[in-house]
């Protein structure tokens, strides 16, 4: 209504203007100078015009919004705390591989993955997180192979848990169930922990600020790897605590670096871990008992050391970072693990890209070989080489994904190892 009067008013003007130029016998210029006035105060109530008329359709959207919302009866009222999302990623996979020093015949696959995810809101204080997953019950992978005449895929359930952070203790959260990996990982970098691997049992974390620029951050854990029923055995665990500062400097500067303790319990001349879900033991590049081929040769007492930088390159993020792993309790030549890589801009419009890259160099039992990356060498310990990865955000939601590794396995033969993948995920 306001704008409408102001633009009559406007009109009136100029033409009460243009009026008394005429009459006073104003010349071709100056009348050509109170056309073109004109002209630009039609186009500024014009433009603040289109201005209210989005700010008025915004405003509604939100009444309306908001309208629905406080209608959900008091039944349905648990809508709001609840959140769904996943994704799914279809994959062309090329393996080639040598063995004995002879290259086999090369693997050409396609893989499908999918999950859903559900959150939900206990209250205030306390989240659940549920998710399903294609796969199997390999623990370090969520594939499954586009075969067998069409036939149907599994799902799993691949996290339950709760997360309780309570108000009252700022900072500080226990995380219990089947849950996301709660330690750190610098570069999201692979050397111990696959990238689908959800340990289960109970996790605490803490944050706090020590000044204005350094954090501290804390995370210990008690976790299940595996119960024994049979007489005489005894389950295995793992035990974790893990502390490092990051520290941020100007702008999107920063260095972080720590230490994490890993303390598996019961598993030096215990069974293969995978002997349980494969029917078969299967060691991952660990080392079994000469004298029994069945059970580990080693305990893995862990300790891990990382730093990561990150910064600004030519306006591109980029971060610098460094991994280091040693067993003590594996002999010398076989208990040590290390991994340097940088990541070079990041996702996020449609048209972003990023780059990544790493080297590693994996002893046989410097790690339990059935947690780490699945896609390095095959799976599992006793090998080092390159992984190269870029991905490109094709559109909201939609990005496309190259990965190349060139590895080679430690073994007495030197077999080489070449993986590639090319991957599209879609996500809501």
């Amino acid at each position: 209504m306001e704008m409408r009067i102001m633009r009559k008013l406007t009109v009136l003007r100029a033409g009460l203007l243009l009026s008394m130029a005429f009459a006073c016998g104003a010349g071709a210029d100056e009348i050509s100078d109170l056309k073109k006035q004109l002209a630009e105060m039609q186009t500024r109530i014009e433009q603040l015009e289109a201005r209210q008329k989005k700010v008025i359709a915004e405003e509604a959207d939100k009444a309306v919004e908001k309208k629905q919302v406080s209608a959900l009866p008091d039944s349905m009222k648990w809508v709001e705390k609840v959140k769904i999302g996943g994704d799914i990623r279809y994959r062309h996979e090329s393996i080639d591989e040598q063995s004995g020093g002879d290259w086999k015949q090369g693997v050409n696959r396609h893989r499908l993955r999918a999950r859903l995810s559900i959150t939900g809101k206990v209250n205030e204080d306390i989240d659940l997180g549920f998710r399903l997953a294609s796969g199997s019950a390999d623990p370090v992978s969520t594939n499954q192979n586009l075969e067998s005449s069409f036939s149907s895929k599994d799902l799993w359930l691949d996290l339950a848990y709760f997360d309780w952070h309570p108000t009252t203790i700022n900072g500080f959260k226990l995380i219990g169930g089947k849950m996301p990996q709660p330690f750190y990982r610098v570069g999201g970098n692979q050397l111990i922990w696959d990238d689908d691997l959800n340990p289960e049992g109970l996790a605490a974390k803490y944050e706090t600020p020590i000044n204005e620029n350094l954090k501290a951050y804390l995370c210990g854990g008690g976790f299940w790897v595996e119960e024994r029923d049979s007489a005489g055995s005894v389950d295995s665990s793992l035990w974790g605590i893990q502390a490092y500062l990051k520290n941020k400097f100007d702008g999107d500067t920063y260095l972080l670096g720590g230490l994490t303790y890993y303390d598996y319990g019961n598993i030096e001349d215990q069974r293969d871990l995978a002997a349980a879900w494969r029917g078969s033991a299967r060691f991952f590049g660990n080392t079994p008992n000469p004298a029994d081929t069945n059970v580990f040769a080693y305990d893995y007492d862990i300790i891990e050391g990382f730093v990561e930088y990150g910064f600004k390159l030519a306006d591109f993020p980029v971060a610098v970072y460094g991994n280091y792993a040693h067993n003590t309790a594996a002999p010398g030549s076989k208990s040590n693990g290390w991994l340097i890589g940088l990541t070079f801009n990041k996702l996020k419009d449609p048209g972003s890209w990023r780059l990544g890259y790493n080297y590693r160099d994996l002893d046989s039992d410097a790690v339990v070989g059935q947690f780490n990356e699945s896609d390095f060498i095959g799976g599992g310990t006793d090998g080092k080489g390159h992984r190269f990865n870029f991905a490109y955000q094709l559109a909201k939601n939609f990005e496309a994904g190259l990965t190349y590794f060139l590895n080679e396995r430690k073994d007495d033969d030197k077999n080489d190892y070449r993986r590639f993948e090319a991957d599209l995920v879609f996500k809501f």
